[in-house]
């Protein structure tokens, strides 16, 4: 299914359009919860907050999740 097919879905069913502002909350709350349980350590935080804020994205803009090939 292609991006806009995607959006004309998600506003055929009534759904708000995801905003920048929302994706940057989702990741914020994501990397606290990283912090709180312990998976995550300050020397790491850059990266992390970078690989959630990508996923998180991804995801709420219709797509799969985005990674890189190892």
């Amino acid at each position: 299914m292609s991006q806009q097919t995607k959006k004309e879905v998600a506003v055929a069913k009534g759904c708000k359009p995801v905003t920048d502002e929302l994706i940057m909350k989702i990741t914020k709350e994501v990397v606290i919860k990283f912090i709180e349980v312990g998976r995550l350590s300050p020397t790491k935080f850059e990266e992390t907050f970078q690989e959630v804020h990508r996923t998180v994205s991804g995801v709420a803009r219709g797509g799969a999740p985005d990674r890189e090939e190892a």
